[in-house]
């Protein structure tokens, strides 16, 4: 006995597939210092994005001076332009947000 796959049937199942890829974390530079942050990844994203709405293309937790010297960073992308926004993992202040230079880090 052949089984058809429905139209209905591929699209719940790719909704399915879409929902579960999306609640997966994704990796980042510096997770073995999330730790010490009081923050979560996912709560310095929504930060990061409100400060400045795009799409984040590269994230990182890393030491850094200034705030409390743990930070999270994400370049976002929006248009043609990359900005770099700083989150500090202990209080969720944003400690930067500027245009990425030519040499990004």
């Amino acid at each position: 006995m052949s089984k058809t796959l429905t139209l209905s049937t591929f699209c719940a199942a790719v909704t399915a597939g879409v929902v579960a890829l999306s609640s997966v974390a994704l990796a980042y530079t510096g997770q073995e210092l999330a730790k010490d942050a009081k923050i979560s990844i996912n709560e310095a994203r929504q930060i990061a994005v409100k400060a400045h709405p795009g799409k984040i293309t590269d994230q990182e937790l890393e030491k850094e001076r200034g705030g409390s010297g743990l930070r999270y960073s994400f370049d976002i992308k929006r248009g043609s332009v990359t900005q770099e926004v700083g989150v500090d993992a202990k209080t969720g202040k944003v400690l930067e947000n500027k245009k990425e230079g030519p040499h990004p880090d």
